[in-house]
């Protein structure tokens, strides 16, 4: 991934056409004020978005798993009819 610096006036001025930039190109952006890094502009792909998804599963299920909302196997089985 390459990383390029600009200004906050030019971020402000082209934030459409930098973020698919970004997108496209996977570049990252590290946005300055008075030549002092402030925040950064990253493409995120398909594959992190899964990945936050499934994070939040598992988060899920364990909190389900704490509070005893779960089936056991032999109940898994019964509903499937095997």
């Amino acid at each position: 991934m390459t990383t390029k610096l600009i200004g906050i006036k030019q971020f402000r001025q082209n934030v459409t056409n930098l973020w698919k930039e970004a997108r496209t190109k996977k570049i990252r952006y590290i946005v300055l004020f008075h030549s002092k890094p402030v925040f950064e502009v990253n493409p995120i792909s398909e594959e992190d978005i899964m990945m936050e998804r499934l994070a939040a599963d598992v988060a899920k299920a364990r909190e389900e798993y704490k509070r005893g909302e779960y089936y056991t196997e032999e109940e898994t089985f019964k509903k499937l009819g095997l």
